[in-house]
């Protein structure tokens, strides 16, 4: 770690925390410090709890739905229905009820945490990937590749995200750039992606645009560092921070803009369970079916509020001078 990414985290803790003494502060490594923040925060924990929950759900979906003789989130029985053809609510075998097609509403409960975080992930990581790299060559070497970058940064921040991600997502529906960009999920990481990536590219430029002057830097520079090497091994550690908090924030707001793509109706495949889409679909039969939108509802709800309190939590714990 370089000598300003030290230097943050010393004086970001303060001289006396719970009665312990500066010496015995700095006798601890970075990750003992933010470990013993994020402990006391026990909301966050529980949130974290969630999340973890959430994210196992996810990946064992399948399993989870067989163990527990749940049925295929695509399989319809009309039989499941009313006499009326309405959905059944919920039921010692169907605790979620059934939706107007009579599939189970909890297996595409669970099978839509798959899609909303598949989406998440997979979105924030290219947003960080592309926002820190835009952010770092325009922050360190200004000039004209500060100024080209910015103003494309400037064209993107200036259409409200989710018309423009709309508006991606119908041109896009058949695949963009030439087949590259297949119609499904493809298209949905491909539209956020575009749409947000400036906005870590902002908050990664003025961290940069600090840095850069800090004596670390030019004492680099002095002797002889070549530009890749300051970058990389002095500005972009003191970067971690930050790009973890607001990473934690891009991932609820993703789900939240797969959510709504799909309730728009360019989202995700109609055949892939989605708790935007089930939402859509519960909107003409909500005083009739309650269940249909509440379920998939509570589930987006508590996850993303996880997600969020989370973010919050490591914002503390990374830098306590921000919950004073």
């Amino acid at each position: 770690m370089s000598t300003g990414a030290s230097e943050t985290l010393l004086e970001s803790e303060p001289i006396d925390a719970g009665g312990e003494s500066a010496a015995e502060i700095a006798a601890r490594s970075p990750l003992e410090l933010f470990w013993r923040r994020l402990r006391r925060d026990k909301v966050a924990l529980v949130s974290l709890g969630i999340v973890l929950f959430m994210v196992f759900v996810a990946i064992f979906a399948p399993l989870i739905v067989k163990l527990f003789g749940f049925p295929d989130p695509n399989t319809q029985n009309e039989n499941l229905l009313s006499d009326f053809g309405q959905p059944t609510g919920p039921s010692g075998a169907h605790p979620f009820g059934v939706d107007s097609r009579g599939r189970d509403i909890l297996s595409r409960v669970i099978y839509g945490s798959r899609v909303s975080l598949e989406v998440a992930f997979i979105a924030t990581a290219l947003i960080v990937i592309i926002g820190v790299t835009a952010g770092l060559v325009t922050g360190y070497y200004r000039g004209k590749v500060d100024t080209g970058i910015s103003r494309l940064m400037d064209l993107f921040l200036a259409f409200p995200v989710l018309v423009l991600a709309v508006g991606l997502g119908v041109a896009c529906a058949d695949g963009c750039l030439g087949g590259v960009i297949q119609p499904g999920l493809m298209v949905v990481i491909f539209v956020i992606t575009l749409t947000t990536w400036p906005y870590m590219a902002r908050i990664v430029r003025g961290q940069v645009l600090s840095l850069r002057e800090r004596e670390f830097v030019e004492a680099a520079r002095s002797l002889g560092a070549s530009d890749r090497r300051i970058i990389f091994k002095e500005i972009l550690p003191n970067l971690v921070a930050p790009i973890i908090v607001y990473a934690t924030v891009l991932i609820p707001q993703n789900i939240l803009y797969e959510a709504a793509l799909s309730f728009l109706g360019v989202g995700v495949d109609p055949s892939k369970p989605s708790w935007g889409a089930m939402i859509s679909d519960a909107t003409d039969i909500f005083q009739d079916a309650w269940w249909f939108m509440v379920f998939p509802g509570l589930a987006l709800l508590i996850t993303v509020l996880a997600f969020n309190i989370v973010g919050d939590g490591l914002q503390d714990a990374l830098n306590p001078r921000t919950s004073k």
